[in-house]
């Protein structure tokens, strides 16, 4: 099985950025705890800032992978251009996020990529991502 993981904006500062709501991991580390833990499983690992870099990454890896994992942090609520990338692969993606994104402002509750999306997976910190790949097995 081959999965995808993509975070997009600001998520290469886990670790240092919000610890009180994104905790002092960072996401290197965890992904290596990741790829220990699912050795059955390749795992490529992706992060941009950039909204086109990450639409890119869709189209280059959502024909031929069993699934995707995709935080698009920001963007979430946001890109209707990532909406119609998910839209358009044929690889399930599944959403995730580090936190509860109902129990903070108005405008993260709503997710305009969640209906092209397989699922979501929303507050369980880091361990979003490890629920999301178990989802897949």
């Amino acid at each position: 099985m081959k999965l995808l993981i993509i975070n997009g904006p600001n998520l290469n500062l886990l670790g240092t950025r919000e610890t009180t709501v994104y905790g002092d991991q960072t996401f290197e580390e965890y992904y290596n705890i990741l790829k220990n833990r699912f050795k059955n499983i390749e795992l490529t690992y992706y992060q941009s800032n950039v909204e086109g870099e990450l639409i890119n990454k869709l189209h280059e890896f959502g024909f031929t992978y069993d699934g995707i994992i995709f935080n698009a942090g920001g963007y979430t609520h946001t890109s209707v251009a990532l909406r119609d990338a998910i839209a358009t692969i044929k690889s399930p993606v599944i959403e995730v996020h580090i936190s509860n994104v109902y129990a903070r402002e108005d405008f993260r509750h709503t997710s305009i990529i969640a209906p092209k999306c397989k699922g979501s997976i929303t507050g369980f910190g880091m361990d979003s991502y490890r629920l999301a790949i178990e989802s897949f097995l």
